[in-house]
């Protein structure tokens, strides 16, 4: 089964800033930048396609639709059969991801990075909010369970939200003091950029000091030792990336992404 990176340029779901439908280009550039190498670190060419293909960008509108249209295109290529590498756009693309994967994957847990939990039942009005997509993925049961790690900014609402869906929050106190996830069952990864500490990852709308390092989230994903059957990563907004740092930072992960979907094994 090959890896089939897709694009989801959505944004229409943001708070505070709109630009993450514009991150999926951005970092395809990054990934075939003549200033790297395609080359993970366990020795992969992640551009190779014999084995991980692009399948381009779904076309999407700024509205509900795009949620269909995400679940539609994300079953699409698990029919294939693929597993989905999805470049974001904003976190809301999530649900509709998960949605579509659990048509062949059941329930599979989910490891959640980012400095957000995502479990509000509404922000500012909106159930699709990219603040809510894992409040919609645990009301239908579309996860065994869901790790998060790196979280700094829970609210008293987000708190009972996890506790009443049995969330497991690894918050940068929790890391700082040595929690680790452990997750050998099949996993799909999800990695919100602002997860990383702003040092690392500019380019995102929110800021939020105090979190991972670059190299943390990747031996997260390299040491993860179930079978991973998709992932995720988004919240990358190019007009906050003037350098095009977090583009290099988002591409790299996808890197290991890819690895850690097909295996040296496979």
């Amino acid at each position: 089964m090959s890896v089939a990176i897709i694009g989801l340029p959505y944004d229409a779901s943001s708070s505070f800033l709109r630009g993450a439908a514009r991150a999926p280009q951005h970092i395809r550039d990054a990934l075939h930048s003549p200033s790297g190498n395609p080359w993970s670190e366990s020795l992969r060419d992640v551009l190779d396609p014999q084995w991980v293909r692009d399948v381009g960008d779904l076309v999407l509108a700024p509205d509900a639709s795009a949620r269909v249209e995400i679940e539609r295109g994300i079953s699409a290529l698990l029919d294939l059969p693929a597993r989905p590498l999805a470049l974001g756009g904003d976190h809301s693309v999530t649900y509709p991801v998960l949605r579509a994967v659990n048509q062949r994957y059941s329930r599979p847990a989910i490891l959640h990075i980012d400095a957000h939990a995502d479990l509000y039942d509404a922000f500012e009005g909106d159930r699709y909010s990219h603040a809510c997509p894992f409040a919609r993925i645990m009301e239908e049961g579309l996860a065994s369970r869901l790790v998060q790690v790196g979280i700094r900014t829970l609210t008293p609402h987000q708190r009972a939200q996890a506790d009443r869906f049995g969330v497991e929050v690894i918050d940068m106190r929790a890391w700082a003091a040595g929690v680790r996830p452990v997750i050998d069952e099949p996993v799909y990864i999800s990695v919100d950029l602002d997860g990383l500490d702003p040092a690392y990852a500019p380019g995102v709308s929110h800021w939020e000091p105090g979190g991972l390092t670059t190299r943390e989230v990747l031996t997260m994903i390299q040491q993860c030792a179930g079978h991973v059957v998709g992932a995720d990563v988004v919240e990358l907004n190019p007009h906050r990336d003037e350098s095009g740092r977090t583009a290099m930072v988002a591409a790299k992960i996808v890197k290991e992404l890819v690895c850690a979907m097909y295996p040296a094994s496979s």
